[in-house]
């Protein structure tokens, strides 16, 4: 092996550069050369490739974001667009690719490295949904973000005797609502794995109300099926039964702009590092995850073809400490 090449893909995920950095010095370290793909799978196919050194990587650990960014690109779904790739990478020699993404990315990756191609996946999504790691690169500090978020509402809400719909990101998974709810002591959590009446919600509002509770805080998944927006219209019928006045705050893409917190960054810096150990290896198709506290390889395959579930005994325990 004597040239690899990094790329992100997706969602940008706090943590993302410190992977880049991670993989760039421990390349360098092996005596290798390193190229960063700017833009993603579009960068790839247009050749927008260059190279990377450990000065090139200085100072971005503690960034968030991506600094070889990223981009949509509906070209590389096609087989046309991922020949386009494969070429780019062969004028520039490059003799394997490290991905660094979530769902999309490593689908894209898979569908690459079935035509040959050397290619590993490094974890790496705020939605914590992809099979093959117990956390991903950027969850942790989405997580703290919507942490801080809930604690601040719930001042205000204290202050002025109202509900709180809070929305979180992670598309059709729960975890960042359903940790979030834990670890804020929300009054009742809405995720899309556990179908929920908004009659159920609105109970669980006016028994805090009952009981002369100062508040009550709501977090909602943005992927459940009552999502904030239609739980307010729907409130708004039963303004009378809550008891509270209820507003309603969706962080959206706030989650995804903080700097990365210590956990992500060792995380990042393990996984980015593991890669290209893997490569080392001459093992590829795979992607690198934490399973039981260790960097560990997951076939592609296995990835793309199975769905990462949460554990509901988590969402019981909610319950029970409401």
């Amino acid at each position: 092996m004597k040239k690899i090449a990094v790329l992100t893909s997706g969602g940008d995920a706090p943590g993302m550069n410190a992977a880049i950095r991670a993989v760039v010095r421990n390349g360098l370290h092996k005596g290798w050369e390193v190229y960063g793909v700017r833009l993603g799978y579009a960068g790839l196919i247009s050749g927008n490739i260059i190279p990377l050194g450990a000065r090139e990587v200085g100072g971005i650990i503690q960034r968030g974001g991506t600094v070889l960014g990223s981009a949509r690109c509906v070209e590389f779904k096609t087989e046309a667009g991922r020949a386009k790739a494969l070429r780019s990478l062969r004028q520039f020699d490059i003799e394997a690719l490290i991905v660094i993404g979530g769902n999309g990315s490593q689908t894209g990756a898979y569908e690459l490295s079935k035509m040959g191609f050397p290619i590993v996946g490094v974890a790496s999504t705020i939605d914590n949904d992809l099979y093959g790691s117990e956390m991903t690169i950027g969850v942790d500090t989405a997580l703290n973000i919507s942490l801080e978020a809930l604690d601040r509402l719930k001042i205000t809400a204290s202050s002025h005797q109202r509900a709180f719909l809070l929305e979180v990101m992670g598309r059709e998974c729960g975890y960042l609502a359903l940790m979030t709810g834990i670890a804020g002591g929300a009054e009742s959590i809405i995720i899309p794995e556990v179908p929920l009446d908004p009659e159920d919600v609105v109970d669980h509002i006016h028994k805090a109300y009952e009981k002369g509770k100062a508040h009550a805080i709501i977090v909602v998944a943005e992927g459940a099926k009552y999502n904030a927006t239609k739980l307010a219209a729907y409130f708004d019928e039963h303004h009378e039964r809550i008891g509270f006045d209820l507003r309603v705050t969706i962080l959206g893409h706030i989650q995804r702009g903080g700097n990365p917190s210590a956990f992500d960054r060792i995380l990042a810096s393990r996984l980015g590092a593991g890669a290209v150990d893997q490569l080392e290896k001459g093992e590829a198709g795979v992607l690198m995850g934490l399973l039981h506290g260790e960097v560990s390889p997951t076939s592609l395959e296995e990835v793309v073809n199975n769905k990462k579930k949460i554990d509901l005994r988590l969402f019981e325990l909610a319950n029970i400490l409401d």
